[in-house]
């Protein structure tokens, strides 16, 4: 809808302005530094917009992000003036991603593992990261914690926001399929241009995988990946029932 990927940039950083994008890296920056202290290299599987690769590449990390949404990347596109040389993405799905390059890390955050739906595309993404690391390497992702999620099922929400030039409302509607540890959330999104009081509707539908800690043990041994720790994102706690946001810290 071109009408709608017209506003497509002011609407996203509209939506996630609450997202402490700044904190975030902070804090997967410090679990860096807990195991690969001499890390200079990063890829972001599932960069989005890529704010969280800009800040990483402030903080001194040469940068390459990936994602699937060309819309995305447009935005990301933007944030490489003055980084050139540190900072740089590309369009690819993560299950077809061969950069013949290997990086120190591999992050994958935002729950971009929740979005591999399949068994299949879940394995290959993590084959992937593998392949990208260098020898100890460290992979760290986030994602739907299914025991968490189990606990505390999702609701529908509402969500109304607006600055200088839009007006947005978001109705997200989930839909759980416990045979495959899947929530469909499905977006109903209203854009009004402030200006011209034009009204766009966007729907959208995210499948979002909940995992279990026990399946990703089994990739990990699959694949011969270490794990070093798991934790609440954004915590050293461990992760428990009151948390729907778990990361994992592996090793190559």
């Amino acid at each position: 809808m071109n009408q709608f990927s017209d506003l497509y940039s002011k609407y996203y950083d509209l939506i996630y302005q609450d997202k402490d994008y700044q904190s975030e890296v902070a804090y997967v920056d410090g679990l860096i530094k807990i195991y690969q202290s001499n890390a200079k290299t990063l890829l972001d599987m599932g960069c989005g917009t890529g704010k969280h690769a800009e800040i990483f590449c402030d903080k001194g990390y040469i940068v390459h992000g990936v994602d699937l949404s060309t819309d995305m990347l447009a935005i990301a596109e933007t944030r490489r003036i003055g980084k050139e040389n540190k900072l740089s993405f590309s369009y690819s799905n993560i299950q077809d991603l061969a950069l013949n390059q290997k990086f120190d890390i591999v992050v994958s955050l935002f729950h971009v593992m929740s979005y591999q739906n399949s068994n299949q595309e879940l394995i290959k993404a993590f084959q992937v990261a593998k392949e990208h690391l260098i020898d100890n390497g460290i992979f760290i992702f986030d994602f739907w914690y299914a025991p968490a999620v189990l606990t505390d099922l999702p609701t529908t929400r509402v969500k109304r926001l607006e600055n200088e030039w839009i007006k947005v409302t978001r109705l997200a509607e989930p839909v759980i399929h416990a045979q495959e540890n899947i929530v469909d959330v499905n977006y109903d999104v209203f854009v009004q241009d402030k200006k011209t009081l034009d009204v766009v509707e966007k729907k959208e539908l995210h499948k979002m995988r909940y995992l279990f800690d026990t399946e990703l043990e089994l990739i990990c041994e699959q694949l011969g990946f270490k794990i070093l720790n798991r934790f609440k994102w954004m915590s050293h706690d461990v992760p428990s029932l009151d948390s729907w946001n778990v990361v994992w810290v592996l090793s190559q």
